[in-house]
């Protein structure tokens, strides 16, 4: 694997930890922000190859930094997953310019399988 950096951002610790120590497992450098309000701070430092993302958050939900990033020149290219409980989620996700969805409880190898298939999308 060619160390490709993936951020998350979920404002729950338990979720980014297990989605960090198993993506570190499967050879990606891991970054995680628990503030929606960082994360377009964070992204503009890491410049990850991939956003991985709740949907809802307190304070900016993931559907509103997912339209802002799409009109941000410099991250529009941005491949974004979103992960959520909400049964509209796939929905709301692919409104708002999602490159795929994930729906919570997720399985872990479905996780890396998605990431791998998107990240292969963006490389064409």
């Amino acid at each position: 694997m060619n160390n490709q950096k993936i951020m998350i951002c979920d404002d729950d610790a338990g979720i980014l930890e297990v989605l960090e120590m198993m993506l570190e497992m499967e050879g990606f450098s891991v970054f995680t922000e628990n503030n929606s309000t960082n994360l377009l701070k964070e992204v503009a430092n890491v410049r990850p190859d991939l956003l991985l993302m709740d949907l809802w958050m307190p304070v900016l939900s993931g559907d509103q930094l997912l339209k802002t990033i799409r009109i941000t020149p410099e991250f529009q290219k941005l491949p974004v997953i979103i992960f959520s409980v909400s049964v509209d989620g796939k929905h709301i996700a692919k409104d708002a310019g999602a490159d795929d969805f994930i729906a919570k409880p997720f399985d872990m190898d479905n996780v890396a399988n998605t990431i791998r298939k998107v990240l292969t999308q963006y490389q064409m």
